[in-house]
C-alpha cells in the first residue's frame, strides 16, 4: 500500500460530531498507521466535549485542541487497536483466521470479531493454485439442461435397446446423486478465505444437478422408464458418502471416480442411438472433466507438501475395497445394458461385438486411471495398485 500516511488534517465546518462529521472522521484514521495524526479544523463549539468521549470510546488518542483563525483544531492519534489498515490481500494465506469469517480476502477486520467453526483452514488441504482458473472455467460453461439439448432428435428405439438405454440413465443418475452429495458435505466446512474453493465446489454441485435432471429426464422417455438400481451401486456409493476427509473424497470421488466415468461417457456418447443422447453425455463429460481436473490438482498439491499422503490415499482406496470385497464385477444389469448399447441390437452377432467392445472399455478405464494416478505423482506400481483395487461400480 505504499509509505504509512503520518497525517491529515480534513475540514469538518460546522458538522456536530452526531451530524455527519464520522463520515469525514473514520475514513481519514482508516487511512492513517496506528499513532498517525488527524487533525480536524472545526467550528462546532459541541466537539470540545463530544470529541473526547468518542476518542476514548472508539480507542483513539485525543491530543488535545487549540484555537485557530476563530475556530478549532482538534488533534487525534489513531489508536493501535483500531481497525488495521495493511492486510494480506489477493495471495491465499497459508492458513485462515478463524475470527475473519465471512469477511471477503483483503477486507480489513475490526477487532472483537468472534471465532466461526470451520474446518478446512489450511491451504494445502484445500485450496490447490489452479481453483480460481477452474472455478472461472466452470462458470463460464455452464448449460442449460433445456435448451441446450435437441430433445426433438430423441427416436424410438427397439425394445432391447430401448430398455438398455434406460438401465445406463438411471446408473448415471444414481451415481451423479452421489457425485452431489459428497461434494456438499465439505461447501460449509471450507474457511471463506479460500472462497474459491467453495465456489469451485457450487459450480460442481450446479453441474451434477443438471446431469441429474437430462439423465432422468432420457430414461422417461424411454418406453420402460428407469431401469434397476443395483445392491452392489447402492453399497459402493454408500462408502463414498461416509468420507469425512475432504482430500480423500477428492480422490475417491473427482481422480477415481469421475475419472474413470470420463471413459464411460464418452463410451456412451460413442454409441448413442440418438442425437439428443449423444449430446447431452458430451457436455455432462466435460463438466466431468473440470472436476477431475480440480480432484487431480487438490491431490497433485496435496502429495507434493505432505509425503505421507501418499500411504493415506492408497489406505483409503484399501478400506473401501475391503468394505465391497464380495462385489465381484461390474451390476449385472449395468454390463448387460452397457453390453447392448454397444451392440446397438439384440442379435447374436452384435452382442458379441458389443459384450468385446465392453471388455474394451474396462481395459481403458485401467489405462487411464494408472495415467491419472501417475499424473497426480504416484509410482506406475502405487497406480496399477490402486487402479486394480478401485470399485467395480466405475464412481
Amino acid at each position: 500500500m505504499g509509505d504509512p500516511i503520518a497525517a491529515i488534517a480534513i475540514d469538518g465546518g460546522e458538522l456536530p460530531l452526531g451530524g455527519g462529521l464520522l463520515a469525514l472522521v473514520r475514513p481519514a484514521l482508516d487511512a492513517l498507521q496506528p499513532g498517525g495524526l488527524l487533525a480536524i479544523l472545526s467550528r462546532a463549539p459541541g466537539l470540545r466535549q463530544d470529541l473526547p468521549s468518542w476518542c476514548r470510546s472508539e480507542r483513539h488518542d485525543y491530543v488535545g485542541v487549540e484555537t485557530i483563525d476563530g475556530g478549532d483544531r482538534h488533534l487525534i492519534a489513531r489508536g493501535r487497536f483500531s481497525v488495521p489498515t495493511v492486510t494480506e490481500s489477493s495471495p491465499l494465506p497459508a492458513h485462515a483466521d478463524p475470527a475473519s469469517g465471512f469477511a471477503p480476502r483483503g477486507a480489513r477486520l475490526e477487532p472483537g470479531r468472534p471465532s466461526y467453526p470451520f474446518t478446512l483452514n489450511d491451504r494445502d488441504h484445500v485450496a490447490p493454485p489452479e481453483v480460481g482458473r477452474l472455478y472461472e472455467q466452470a462458470a463460464g460453461a455452464q448449460w442449460d439442461a433445456t435448451r441446450d439439448v435437441p430433445w426433438d432428435r430423441v427416436r424410438e428405439l427397439p425394445p432391447a435397446l430401448d430398455a438398455a438405454l434406460g438401465q445406463v440413465m438411471t446408473f448415471l443418475a444414481e451415481n451423479e446423486l452421489s457425485a452431489l452429495y459428497l461434494p456438499s458435505r465439505f461447501v460449509a466446512r471450507v474457511h471463506p478465505v479460500y472462497v474459491e474453493t467453495a465456489m469451485f465446489l457450487a459450480s460442481q454441485l450446479a453441474d451434477e444437478a443438471r446431469h441429474i435432471d437430462v439423465f432422468l429426464r432420457r430414461a422417461r422417455l424411454c418406453r420402460g422408464g428407469l431401469g434397476v438400481s443395483a445392491s452392489a451401486t447402492a453399497r459402493s456409493l454408500l462408502s463414498l458418502l461416509t468420507i469425512d476427509d475432504f482430500t480423500e473424497a477428492a480422490f475417491l470421488l473427482s481422480v477415481l471416480g469421475e475419472g474413470t466415468f470420463l471413459d464411460l461417457l464418452a463410451f456412451i456418447e460413442r454409441h448413442a442411438p440418438d442425437d439428443a443422447t449423444a449430446e447431452l453425455v458430451r457436455r455432462a463429460r466435460q463438466d466431468e472433466s473440470r472436476h477431475v481436473h480440480f480432484g487431480l490438482a487438490h491431490v497433485r498439491h496435496g502429495l507434493a507438501t505432505d509425503p505421507t499422503l501418499f500411504d493415506r490415499l492408497e489406505d483409503a482406496v484399501r478400506r473401501r475395497a475391503a468394505a465391497l470385497h464380495d462385489v465381484g464385477g461390474v451390476p449385472a444389469p449395468v454390463q448387460d445394458a452397457l453390453t447392448i448399447l454397444a451392440a446397438g441390437e439384440a442379435a447374436p452377432r452384435a452382442v458379441a461385438r458389443g459384450h468385446e467392445r465392453f471388455r474394451e472399455l474396462l481395459e481403458t478405464m485401467h489405462a487411464s486411471r494408472m495415467k491419472r494416478l501417475e499424473h497426480a505423482g504416484f509410482s506406475p506400481e502405487q497406480a496399477d495398485r490402486i487402479s486394480r483395487l478401485h470399485t467395480p461400480n466405475f464412481m
